[in-house]
């Protein structure tokens, strides 16, 4: 799987965190609908009923509710689960398993049991995914105590907070944005772990604190590359996981350039950008002046064509403009130059 330089896909790092922890843990088990098929979700789950047996590795009904509740009562008997839906979408119908039961189970029983469970959820993009399975929903997770939230936008991360997720004794949504499965990064091949709660600054800068969320964090450097060409110093930071946020590491950036912007991969009201800029204003009020905004999806259900779609979605270009006007105050006119991202561009249908 790996190239000369030790590079391997998302995806394929996700599959190699995934069949490491079974070989190592015995309970450890993959389910969900569609992880046996030939595809394998997109390649994560590839053949492991092949590799671990099918008690390992099944396919499920379209029962989200009941098969959640599954998973958590073998997460309370000492098993570790991993349920795979195949859109983000669909965890909308395990939210009282979510909400009530698996992350409030051992604060109830003072911490006598525990629910480690990860819940990946794959997020839809590009014509044809539409308004019920395009949707991130992960501010809805993040303001749930008991609830990990992580979004690994790399390969190196994605297999390291896969790792982390899977040994975590917390249920964990594992957040995965699909146009992240085909990109290509060095990952060691031995077992490791990215600790949640730590954010990556990935481009140091002066001007401008940028904070993107999931495939945001690609469109983020996009941007940064079209201000460099009129000056303009972009620092990007990717949180990694959103609950617990690394909060510290963005108020440093910010303390040095004195401008927030935040893009998310969501809509920004009562979203993770709201609640990055309110802690950040809370912190710094009286104390230093900043100027903050953020960027989403526009606030409308997701459309299904692409001439709709691209006025939906930010991009590297519209998050360069945002960037150039909170820097520049306004004043004069500038076009960044460039096209569709190429994993966009080539996408060719629904799924």
């Amino acid at each position: 799987m790996r190239n000369a330089a030790g590079e391997i896909t998302y995806a394929q790092a996700l599959y190699e965190a995934t069949v490491q922890e079974m070989e190592r843990d015995a309970g450890v088990f993959v389910y969900g609908l569609g992880v046996d098929d030939p595809i394998g979700m997109y390649g994560t789950t590839l053949d492991l009923h092949k590799k671990f047996g099918a008690d390992r590795n099944f396919d499920t009904p379209l029962s989200e509710d009941a098969m959640t509740g599954i998973g958590i009562g073998a997460a309370l008997a000492g098993l570790r689960p991993i349920h795979v839906h195949q859109r983000m979408d669909f965890l909308m119908l395990c939210m009282n398993q979510l909400v009530n039961i698996a992350a409030k189970a051992s604060y109830m029983y003072a911490g006598q049991v525990q629910v480690p469970m990860v819940v990946r959820g794959i997020i839809g993009r590009s014509w044809g995914q539409g308004a019920q399975h395009s949707q991130s929903l992960h501010a809805f997770f993040m303001h749930v105590p008991g609830l990990k939230v992580v979004a690994p936008v790399t390969p190196h991360d994605a297999k390291g907070c896969m790792i982390a997720a899977i040994r975590d004794n917390n249920p964990v949504v594992f957040m995965e944005h699909r146009m992240l499965y085909n990109n290509r990064g060095f990952v060691p091949p031995e077992a490791y772990e990215v600790p949640f709660g730590k954010a990556r600054v990935l481009a140091e800068g002066d001007d401008l604190t940028l904070v993107a969320i999931s495939h945001m964090v690609v469109e983020a450097i996009r941007a940064r590359a079209h201000l460099a060409e009129v000056g303009i110093g972009v620092e990007v930071i990717d949180p990694v996981s959103l609950a617990p946020l690394d909060m510290d590491t963005i108020a440093r950036s910010v303390e040095k350039t004195g401008r927030l912007l935040v893009v998310d991969n969501d809509w920004t009201n009562c979203g993770a950008s709201a609640e990055i800029i309110a802690e950040t204003v809370e912190r710094f009020q009286g104390k230093r002046a900043v100027r903050v905004a953020r960027l989403g999806y526009a606030p409308v259900p997701c459309p299904t064509t692409k001439p709709l779609e691209n006025l939906y979605y930010q991009n590297g270009r519209t998050i360069a403009l945002k960037a150039y006007d909170m820097v520049k105050g306004g004043v004069g006119h500038w076009e960044p130059h460039g096209e569709d991202a190429k994993e966009i561009a080539e996408f060719k249908g629904p799924f």
